[in-house]
């Protein structure tokens, strides 16, 4: 059993991500395919078998080398059950039988869980959290996705849903349409979309002049990374969207804390890449609004394993269910 592998994969809208993964977490092989979510996604968990067979042939491995295979995906999950309750990209019907459909299409036993759980459980076992057994993962890209681990486990949620920090209010009247149907989610101000909004809106409200001005006429576009450079480089309009940003982060990251008193609060997510000038700057409103003993005890700190984590989480989980 020490010899064999778990696959771990990461389902994302447009690019599926998978590895052999052995017991102690080391990534022997990683890969990508597209996420083909036609046909109502009905040829997702094909593909996904598939590419597997095809990898294992690559390598003159037969399929008995693999243990199982946990995945990641996007969306409220009962772990119970493998149900994903609702989806808004893949194409799938609300309420779809994910890991029934994964064990049918590669014959491995399964275990499902939110993308964003997923990566908190990366960070947890090879990560950041590096061992820490109370632990809030939140990962900051198109969207904004939230893990909880309390003990070592993950906070599920009575039909799955708990940890979408993404969907906490922060901006109660006159916020910006969400996704998920509300208004005013912290998405809509800390994601990479909603940091792209947010300076949209500031660069047609002021004067249009500076570096993030200039990026935009050059590129007809800005993108959350011109932000943050600009930022760094002291441009008046970069600067007021960070704090504007940092202060939504913390406030909100603050008031996790001083519910839960994590370890460690760990900062994922492509936005993430930003580094210090975000991290800071988010540090100084979390100390503001948290209370005493939690803003001595939490630490808030930078995820380190990347586009890694879903992937090891997710076998992090099959490992776990098959108490291997």
């Amino acid at each position: 059993m020490a010899d064999q592998w778990i696959v771990g994969v990461d389902l994302g809208g447009t690019t599926t991500k998978l590895a052999f993964i052995n017991m102690d977490g080391e990534i022997i092989h990683k890969w990508e395919i597209s996420t083909d979510n036609s046909n109502e996604g009905q040829n997702i968990t094909k593909n996904i078998a598939n590419t597997i067979d095809e990898k294992l042939e690559e390598l003159s491995l037969t399929k008995d080398k693999l243990i199982g295979i946990g995945m990641g995906a996007p969306g409220p999950v009962n772990y119970e059950t493998g149900v994903i309750l609702n989806v808004v990209n893949l194409g799938w019907k609300d309420n779809y039988p994910l890991m029934h459909s994964l064990e049918e299409a590669t014959l491995l036993p399964a275990a499902i869980e939110n993308d964003a759980n997923c990566a908190a459980l990366g960070e947890m076992w090879q990560g950041a959290g590096n061992g820490a057994k109370d632990l809030v993962c939140v990962t900051l890209g198109t969207g904004v996705g939230g893990g909880v681990i309390a003990n070592g486990n993950i906070v599920q949620g009575i039909n799955g849903a708990a940890g979408e920090i993404g969907h906490i209010t922060s901006i109660p009247n006159g916020g910006a349409a969400c996704n998920c149907g509300k208004t005013g989610c912290l998405e809509t101000v800390a994601s990479a979309t909603g940091i792209v909004r947010l300076a949209m809106l500031e660069l047609k409200r002021g004067e249009s002049v500076g570096e993030l001005a200039e990026k935009l006429d050059e590129n007809g576009k800005i993108t959350a990374k011109d932000v943050f450079d600009s930022a760094r480089n002291a441009d008046v309009l970069a600067t007021k969207v960070l704090d504007d940003v940092s202060f939504h982060l913390g406030f909100a990251l603050a008031n996790i804390a001083n519910t839960l008193n994590p370890e460690k609060i760990v900062l994922g997510g492509g936005v993430s890449k930003a580094g210090s000038i975000l991290l800071d700057n988010v540090k100084e409103y979390l100390a503001k609004f948290a209370f005493t003993s939690v803003r001595e005890s939490t630490k808030l700190t930078l995820a380190t394993l990347g586009n890694d984590a879903g992937v090891l989480g997710a076998a992090w989980l099959i490992k776990n269910k098959l108490n291997l």
